[in-house]
């Protein structure tokens, strides 16, 4: 199947390449334009059915028509010379805030969106008044605002509302700040724009130079990210289109999660062809090269087979998680990898065969003949002499980094808007007068059990329970719906509702509080954003332990079958097991015990084990399967693993540095929990493929010899399909000389 595919791809290349060029660059734009329709932003709606605020959600969306998409937007409207609201004052903000729900806004249209694919998100907003500072020194709006919050389109109409309220309340003498909801996305987004722009300039320029430096040409350079920006794209639309059909709403950082994964492992995948087709053509000079590029992409599509599968198989686990986030991410990372695979199967064959030897132009790289080793050379050499050294060394450090993991604590703080922007002055301005939740209340829904009528005198008693907690600074009157079936508390927390400390308030005090209060016959449950925030870290807590034995398990397996043995398949499940906890573990020195933040992100374990072991048994899968053919070719074990360690770690070293790169761009952001997140993984790339793919698992298969393949034998058997005896062609092999007078 595999050299079938790579055998057409290298016959036909340009049938391949057209065909790709064709269907991705269309599936990249529509999936482009249908994004932010398959989308979903609240958390709540992520969370299973059992949890208490997910309960509040139903209620709110069946008994007061709440809509998951209405984006709240908190305007304050004060004087510009900054004396107490007037009666006259209040008067002309009730005529702007009935002139703003009367006027529709019109959403600009760009070059960017396609007209009949693209969201029209054009609308008349719904703004009410809240409510006045204690002083009179200001007033509240709420504004609502339906769409998607992370679309570029909705950002644009807010813009719109945003110019709109200045100029009404501008007109009446008054200023206005905003903030709160779509507010603080939209000013989190202009802050970082410039920072994330420039970031990734930087990044697709480290890979570049990357690729200049070690291959000394222009195509290798720049082939790879033009191919891997296409099966991106690709693979985003893929994933967009499944979510149509099948109905499932994606979290709005898949699409870019899945974007950092591909540009990672597709560069790596075309990397390992690269560093094989080179190697190749100096050792086959005279054959043509599509002959050449035909029998290097079946030989490496094997183990980039089983990288990916193992990818696959390790985000996979994540549709048994029961956080909608998680069992939505998993699924579609794993298609995206699939569209990856199949392109390094024919894409990145047909390329090679098109360009030939002038993939490697100016460079005369193909025309050097072998000298000294170089440092990959003497790599190997070491490793292979002194194995048990290189072990303990290996095993110390990554033991060290591990030893962070004690004490660490979860953090489940949603990282807020940065301290200069507009909406982060606003907020500051409303909390010098009234409690931090005022813009954010945590919602407490009453009902009764049989649909009779509440009767107010059963909500009192949950009302003055609310009150009498420690930490709710207000609780507001009672709300109830048409036909007073349900009812409506909101307590305004003296907190900011997404901080830890408001999500243990809600999680324990509030919750109790409620619970007791409650008469016989109702039934109540509590809502907001500390109350979603407060179950997404129990189900992320459920799903850790779920998800880790089960993707260990499969990626186990998928090892087993793959490479034959047993014995192998233990030693990589060790080796990455160690990697993870020396990440994890260097990762809470670094914020946690030394940055002195709260702890570290709750979804950092996670996205470690899967990145760190999936992405990392990538180097291992290829890194085992030269030892593998270099053992096969007979003589000294160690000659074989100083062998492999020397035609492969240019290609694990310069795969690891693209995807740490790729990966720790986000630690640029913002955002802390992104930060840690991009940190983290790029260190995991690192310490997988510098210390445990170039020299723990070489050094263990010195050490284990042939016996590493157990129980399978490792056929000796020549390139040329001869034994091991026959004499090896003058100037082929000219380095695989023994290291030693051992066996």
């Amino acid at each position: 199947m595999i050299r079938s595919l790579t055998g057409y791809s290298t016959r036909r290349p340009w049938r391949v390449i057209i065909v790709w060029a064709v269907v991705g660059i269309f599936v990249t734009i529509v999936g482009q334009a249908l994004v932010f329709r398959v989308t979903h932003t609240d958390s709540a709606g992520f969370l299973p059915p059992q949890y208490d605020a997910a309960a509040a959600l139903r209620v709110a969306e069946e008994e007061f028509g709440a809509e998951p998409d209405a984006n709240a937007v908190t305007v304050l409207v004060a004087r510009r010379d900054g004396k107490p609201l007037r009666d006259a004052d209040e008067e002309r903000i009730k005529d702007a805030v009935r002139e703003l729900s009367a006027t529709r806004l019109q959403m600009p249209w760009t070059d960017e969106q396609i007209r009949g694919l693209s969201e029209d998100y054009s609308q008349v907003p719904r703004v009410a008044f809240m409510t006045n500072a204690p002083d009179r020194s200001f007033a509240l709006l709420d504004a609502r605002l339906r769409g998607n919050s992370t679309d570029p389109s909705m950002h644009s109409l807010y813009r719109v509302f945003h110019d709109r309220a200045e100029q009404e309340f501008g007109e009446a003498g008054l200023r206005t700040g905003f903030t709160g909801g779509l507010a603080d996305v939209v000013d989190r987004a202009d802050a970082e724009e410039t920072t994330q722009t420039v970031v990734g300039l930087l990044v697709v320029g480290l890979i570049v130079l990357i690729n200049v430096f070690v291959f000394r040409s222009v195509l290798a350079a720049f082939v790879p990210l033009l191919a891997v920006s296409v099966v991106g794209g690709t693979a985003v639309g893929t994933v967009v289109g499944a979510a149509l059909l099948t109905g499932f709403d994606l979290d709005p950082g898949t699409p870019s999660m899945i974007g950092t994964v591909l540009v990672g492992i597709g560069v790596d995948y075309f990397l390992f062809l690269l560093f094989r087709f080179r190697e190749e053509l100096r050792r086959r000079p005279q054959e043509h090269h599509r002959l050449v590029a035909a029998d290097v992409a079946g030989r490496v599509g094997t183990a980039v087979t089983s990288a990916a599968l193992t990818i696959v198989a390790a985000f996979a686990t994540l549709g048994v998680a029961t956080f909608g986030q998680f069992r939505v991410l998993g699924p579609s990372v794993a298609v995206s990898v699939l569209v990856m695979l199949v392109a390094s199967l024919t894409l990145m064959p047909a390329l090679l065969a098109v360009t030939g030897r002038k993939m490697f132009w100016p460079s005369r790289i193909l025309s050097e003949k072998a000298g000294r080793p170089g440092t990959a050379g003497r790599t190997g050499e070491w490793v292979a002499r002194r194995p048990l050294l290189v072990l303990v060394a290996s095993v110390t450090l990554l033991g060290a980094l591990a030893a962070g993991v004690v004490g660490v604590r979860m953090d489940f703080s949603t990282g807020g808007t940065p301290h200069d922007t507009a909406a982060a002055a606003t907020a500051r301005e409303i909390a010098g007068a009234l409690p931090a939740g005022v813009s954010d209340p945590t919602t407490v829904y009453v009902t009764a059990d049989d649909d009779r009528t509440l009767d107010s005198r059963e909500l009192d008693v949950v009302h003055r329970a609310l009150s009498e907690v420690d930490g709710v600074g207000k609780v507001a009157a009672p709300v109830f719906d048409a036909d007073r079936t349900a009812a409506r508390l909101d307590a305004y927390l003296t907190v900011d509702s997404q901080s830890q400390r408001a999500r243990d308030l809600v999680a324990g005090p509030v919750r109790q509080a409620v619970r007791e209060a409650t008469p016989a016959g109702l039934t109540s449950h509590v809502g907001g954003t500390a109350a979603v925030f407060a179950d997404v870290a129990t189900a992320v807590d459920r799903d850790l332990r779920t998800v880790f034995p089960v993707a260990a398990a499969l990626i186990a397996l998928i090892l087993v079958v793959l490479l034959r043995s047993l014995a192998a398949p233990v030693v990589l499940m060790l080796a990455v097991g160690l990697c993870f906890a020396a990440t994890f573990g260097a990762s809470a020195l670094a914020f946690q015990h030394i940055g002195g933040e709260a702890g570290v992100t709750f979804v950092l374990p996670l996205v470690l084990f899967l990145f760190v072991v999936a992405l990392g048994t990538d180097y291992n899968i290829l890194i085992s399967d030269r030892l593998r053919e270099e053992m096969a070719h007979g003589g000294s074990v160690r000659a074989a693993v100083a062998r492999a360690v020397r035609h492969t770690a240019p290609a694990v070293a310069t795969a690891g540095v693209v995807l740490a790169a790729s990966f720790g761009s986000l630690a640029v952001n913002a955002d802390p929990s992104t930060r840690q997140l991009g940190f983290a993984t790029a260190l995991g790339i690192l310490l997988s493929a510098f210390v445990v793919s170039l020299l723990l698992v070489p050094a263990a298969a010195a050490l284990l010899g042939r016996g590493m393949w157990w129980p399978v034998r490792v056929a000796r058997v020549r390139r040329d399909g001869t034994s091991h005896d026959t004499a090896e062609p003058e100037g082929h092999r000219t380095e695989d000389r023994p290291l030693s007078r051992r066996p």
